[in-house]
Parts: C-alpha cells; structure tokens; sequence
C-alpha cells in the first residue's frame, strides 16, 4: 500500500511538473508572440526614420533607373546606385548607410515599393539594392580587415584563387509542424538554420517542406591580395566571400576582382571564442587586370611622356634592370621589351594571337641568372616568382581540392600562371622542374589558357602570362663544342616556345674578370658604407652618394618605371608601318633561306610572330603608335643574337633551328641517315654486319670514327639498330 502511494505521489509530483512545464510553456508561448509583434512593430517602414529619406531620394535621383529596372524584372534583379549620387543627395544618409548597412538597406528595400513607377504584369518588385563605388576610406586591404569593420559596408579587392559551385540557399523556409500540420514560413538570414519556437499546439517539433521554400543560387570564393599590392616577402592574405542570387557566376578563378559588402562574423567550431569572417556581397566589379592597380597621376603622365622623347631611354630602362648585375646588355633589353610586351590580337571566330614576350636563360652557375629574375620581379608591375625543385603543374596551374570550404564537395584552386595573368611569372631553376609538371606550361605559353579536367570538373582558365625562366646546363657548365639542347634538361617541344633564348656563358676573359671584379667590389664596399653609416647616424659624402648612384642606382626609379610600364600597357596599342613590315619579312626569308640552301630550317613561324612582338614592344617604349623601321631593327637584332647564341651548329657554324624543333642539328640527323643507310645495304647481303666494315665506310663519307660510334649508339638507343653479337650490327627493320 505504501509502495502504491508512492507511486501514486510520484506520478502526481510528475503530473504537477507536467502541468507546471506546460503552463510555463504557454507563457513562454504568449512572452514570444509579445516579442515578435513588438519585434515587428520595431521594424514597421513607417517607424524606420531613413524610409522617407530613401523615397525622396529615389524619386528626385533614381526614377528614370528604377523605372527601367521594373521593366526588366525579374530577369535583371538588381538595381546599381553609384555611392557618390546619394552621398551628394544627403552626406548624412551615405555615411550611416557605411556604418548601419543592414537597417538602411532594409530602409531601401521599403522605399522603393513606394515609388510610383508605370504599372506592370509583375506580381511584385523587390529588386536587390547593390551600392558600388563607396569612399576610398572603405577600400580595405585583406591583411587590414579586423574587428572594427564588423557589419560595416566595405570594399575589398583580390584575385579570386578559389571558387565552389552554384549551390541551392535556403531564402524562406517553409516549416510544417508533425503534431498539428501547421506551415509557418521563416525568412532565413546569416549562416544558422532559424525555425520557428513553437507552433499554435505548444510543439516544436517541425520538418521543412522543401516544395513550398524559396532557395536562391549561392556561391562561396575564397580571394586573396592582389600580388601589386605585396611587398618583399609579404604572404597574400586571404578572405572567404560569399555571392548569391544573380551573382553567382560573376567571377572566374584568376579574376582579379573589387567587392563592396558587409563583413560578417561566420559561427565559431565548438565553443571556441574565435570566429572566422566573411564578406557577404553587395556589387561585384571585376577590375582590370592588367596593372591596373598603378595609378598614373597626371603630373606623373607628363613626367612618362618626357622620358619616352629621351633618345636615350632604351639604355636608361637597361639600367634599371639589376643594375647591381654587371654587364648581360642584351638579355636585360629583351626583359624590358618583355615587361612592355606586346599587342594581343584578337580576331574574328574567337582567334587570338598572344602578346606575350617569352625568354629563357641558360647560363653557368654564378653568372647572375636568379639576381636578374629577382630584380625583374622587384621591377614588375605583376609577377610571381616560382623555383623549380619547390613547384608542382598544379601550383603552376589549378589544384582540385576537397575540403569544408566547398561544403565538401571539390573546388578548384587556382596555380602561379592562372594567378599572374597579365603580368610575369619567373620560373627559376625550371630544368629541376618534374617533366609531367612542366608539361602544364606548354598551353599556357601559346594559347594563354589553361585548361583543367580534374575531380569531375572541366574548365578553362585565363593565364595570359609572359615568362621568365632560368635554367643550368646538365653538367654544371657549357661545352661549346656540343649543341645546346643536348646540354639542358628541357624537351625541345617547351624550348620552341619561348620567343628568345640566351646563354650566359662564364667567359675565362682577363679583361672582362677585372671589370665584373671590380664592379661587385665596389658594389659590396658602397653596401657596407650604408649599413655602417645607417647605423651611427651618418651621412654619406657627395662623392660616394655619387658613386653609389653611378653603380647601383637604377637609371629609372622603380615605382616610375612600374608606372611608365603600365601606362604604356594600357594606352598603347602601336600598328605595323609597311616599312618595318618589309624588314621584318626580309629578315625572316633570309633566314628561310640560309636553311633551304643546307636543308634545314634555320626559322620557322614562330620566330616570325616573336618578330613582331618584339617590335611592338619596343614601340611602347616610346609610346608610339607606330612600329618603326627602328624597332623592327631592335627587334632583329636581338632575335639573330639568341639564334646565333643557341641554335648554331658547332660543325657548320650556321644557324639551324633543327636543334630546338628536334633536338639533333641538321648535321647530326644527316650523318645518322648515312650509318642507318650503310648498315641496311650491308645487311642485305650478309646476316650480320661487321661493326669494322661501317666504320670505314662511314669514314669515306666523312664521319670520323669517334662520331660514327657515337651515332651507332644513339641509334642502338633509338632500336633502329642492335648488336646480335660483339663486333657485330644488325638493322631492326630491314626496310
């Protein structure tokens, strides 16, 4: 009996609780419809003071613009306002917008359904309100970006190095109670799921009904600094960013691109007290390219267009180049005419022809060949420098990548090339670059385009980038007896590519050791002086700030040329006069010709097209909208230095440009055609051919010993020929 009745105490206490929880539940129910209405009371558009202030100024500014933006709904979702015409309307509205964004959009959003627009047969108008070119105060660097910019509006610019796809966002959710049947709809805002508290029957036990949500298209980039705006050693800074509706698909990996948006806070992992940051965006601007980030002022204009009159500004721009490097005149000339680059042409059915400059150094260890790379990287407007034992083709390239950014799902992380577009990417050391890696380089060096199959994913990237690179001969140091290609450990297919090519040679020349000897000295001896003298506090002498001038000061200062650079970049777009036409075309038939007389090709088209380029680039240095008969020399002169450097056969001593296309010099594949031809005559009349009898027939053709057993070996390699026994040859095929 006692057990009963305390059982029976028990299921009344629980039964008190019961009634206690529900009774605290409707109250709770009753305090939560109190604080919705007076939630929604709070954000009635007649008690939001900027509503009034929005109607006058779409009315008196924004008519005609919203007029015809109701014309074009709901295809065209958004309505662009310039900062500056509301700013001008009312100074005071504008800066409140920067610093309470989300009440006073909501305020637009409100006042644009009152304007009186012609009527429509459009059920509603709720245009998307994307304010664009706000204060120079509210342009952030990423590095910059801290907590003070908290649900602030915001202008941020970067390269967009990652990017997922469109995915479905849940706008306005639909729930629908399990007890009851009830449907509630939810606007959703920020990152977090929101459901109703509770339904009419004091539940919250809810599904969401996905047929009767709204879902708009949602996308989430990951950008980083522009590489313009990095100095030294910096690391690019990164920021995720978030487009959704109509601005999905707006931007492309290697975009370089200007977002105005609000920061917000992204939900901390765990109960960690650090949160992560997104831009949540407003208006996306995609910005130019190509050195658009150096602002030319007028004064500096002047200043750009004075040196480029100078007659001597292609040996003041050489001296830019490292001028701490002695000597190497001609490969810095080409750099320059590199960093001006020329015209890219773009023709009818989606042809383009590249306007990039490319150039490789070939040197002995020592010569100077990364302290130029570095120098120019320095110099460069937009550049990336990469190292060839530390790069992968998918950093060169695009990476897929699976991680929580994509929701899960793969991504595509953009490389080097893809991230330099519109400017130089120096790849040292590119000869200790994995072959399978260096294969990426080649689309990207013709087409300027760079395409991916990755993950299931296909696409093509932008990589419109000119080409530094360095690399050291196989054995340390050249043999100048033996044709170049066999000397570097690079295929012939990427040599070809490359407009100019140079070797750096390490020269054993008295003369010129004293000169280089004394310049590095001297170089050292100033260095040392401005370390000492910066450290007590002293100033130099006039004549060693002369001498420091004379030696390593560049001709033209570095942020000048970077401008002088970019201006002649965007504004000129110089056109070939017939008379540098004609000497263009005669050089190349010379050099046609020089082959067709020994059988081999001492030119092919794309020297042709490097022609050109050159020559238009070095018209942009005078900012001339003409190609002279001066530039298409410059252009010559420079194109017969790199064949005679790297396409000289060293048994004929003439130009055969063979030994980049095929890797053998005319001379080299000629002799293999006599032994190859010798060795199947002989074999037609004897099973095996005595290695003795081809020597000495090969002889009477004019192959020495050594060189015909050289070429009996390449030709073993190959399997043209095997040896059945010692002493003995045999042709594999005997065709």
């Amino acid at each position: 009996m006692e057990i009963a009745q305390g059982h029976r105490t028990v299921e009344i206490r629980c039964l008190s609780k019961a009634v206690l929880n529900s009774k605290t539940a409707i109250i709770s129910g009753v305090k939560l419809e109190q604080d919705e209405k007076s939630i929604e009371r709070e954000r009635e558009p007649q008690e939001n003071p900027y509503v009034a202030k929005f109607l006058a100024f779409f009315e008196s500014v924004g008519k005609p613009r919203i007029e015809r933006s109701v014309s074009e709904y709901p295809k065209k979702r958004s309505l662009e306002i310039d900062f500056k015409e509301l700013e001008e309307f009312d100074y005071e509205l504008a800066d409140e917008l920067l610093d309470n964004p989300d009440y006073l959009l909501e305020a637009a959003r409100t006042a644009i359904q009152s304007v009186e627009v012609p009527a429509l047969e459009i059920e509603s108008f709720a245009p998307h309100i994307r304010f664009h070119n706000i204060p120079k105060d509210r342009e952030i660097l990423v590095r910059n970006i801290g907590s003070e910019y908290l649900n602030k509006l915001i202008s941020v610019e970067g390269a967009v190095s990652q990017i997922t796809d469109a995915l479905p966002k849940l706008k306005i959710a639909t729930w629908q109670c399990r007890r009851c049947g009830n449907t509630y709809k939810t606007p959703q805002e920020g990152q977090e799921l929101k459901q109703p508290a509770f339904c009419e029957c004091r539940h919250r036990d809810f599904t969401l009904v996905q047929n009767q949500s709204e879902f708009v298209d949602y996308q989430k980039i990951k950008i980083q600094e522009p590489l313009e705006k990095l100095k030294g050693n910096e690391q690019a800074s990164n920021l995720d960013v978030y487009l959704g509706d109509d601005l999905v698909h707006k931007v492309s990996a290697g975009n370089t691109v200007r977002f105005v948006g609000i920061l917000r806070l992204s939900p901390a992992q765990g109960k960690k007290i650090v949160f992560g940051r997104f831009l949540e965006v407003l208006h996306v601007e995609e910005t130019q390219r190509e050195f658009e980030e150096v602002e030319v002022l007028p004064e500096e204009e002047k200043e750009i267009r004075k040196l480029s009159k100078d007659p001597k500004i292609y040996e003041m721009l050489i001296g830019s180049i490292a001028p701490a490097i002695y000597g190497h005149e001609s490969v810095k000339e080409s750099i320059v005419l590199q960093l001006f680059g020329g015209v890219k042409k773009e023709l009818p059915g989606n042809q383009t022809i590249r306007g990039n400059v490319h150039i490789l150094l070939v040197g002995d260890p020592g010569t100077g060949k990364s302290q130029i790379l570095q120098a120019t990287n320095s110099i460069a407007p937009k550049s990336i420098y990469t190292a060839g034992r530390t790069t992968s083709g998918v950093g060169l390239t695009a990476a897929a990548v699976k991680d929580d950014f994509g929701e899960g799902g793969w991504t595509l992380k953009a490389g080097a090339l893809v991230l330099a577009s519109g400017g130089l990417c120096m790849a040292d050391e590119l000869d200790k670059m994995n072959n399978d890696d260096r294969v990426a380089l080649h689309e990207a060096m013709e087409q300027g385009m760079v395409s991916v199959a990755k993950a299931g994913i296909v696409t093509r990237f932008k990589s419109d980038t000119s080409i530094l690179a360095a690399a050291n001969p196989k054995f340390s140091r050249f043999d100048p007896y033996t044709p170049f290609i066999s000397q570097i450990e690079l295929p012939p297919t990427l040599i070809s590519r490359f407009d100019l090519f140079y070797m750096i040679r390490d020269v054993l020349d008295r003369t010129k050791d004293e000169q280089i000897s004394s310049h590095i000295l001297k170089t050292h001896r100033l260095g040392e002086m401005i370390s000492q003298y910066s450290k007590k506090g002293k100033k130099m002498k006039k004549t060693e700030e002369e001498a420091l001038k004379k030696i390593a000061t560049p001709e033209i200062d570095a942020d000048m040329l970077r401008k002088y650079i970019s201006y002649a970049r965007q504004t000129v777009s110089p056109i070939l006069s017939m008379e540098a036409t004609q000497a263009i075309n005669d050089f190349y038939l010379e050099l046609r010709d020089m082959g067709r007389d020994e059988g081999s090709y001492a030119a092919t088209h794309r020297q042709l097209e490097g022609l050109v380029r050159l020559s238009e680039a070095s018209a942009r240095v005078r900012l001339s909208d003409v190609v002279e008969p001066q530039d298409a020399a410059r252009a010559i002169r420079l194109v017969r230095s790199s064949l005679k450097d790297m396409v000289t056969d060293p048994e004929t001593g003439k130009i055969d440009y063979d030994i980049i296309a095929t890797g053998q010099t005319h001379t080299q594949i000629t002799n293999m055609k006599k032994i190859l031809g010798i060795v199947k005559s002989k074999a037609a009349d004897v099973d095996m051919v005595p290695l003795q009898e081809v020597l000495e027939e090969a002889k009477t053709e004019g192959i020495d010993e050594d060189k015909a057993r050289d070429i009996i070996d390449k030709l073993e390699k190959k399997g043209e020929i095997y040896k059945p026994r010692h002493g003995f040859l045999k042709p594999t095929h005997r065709s």
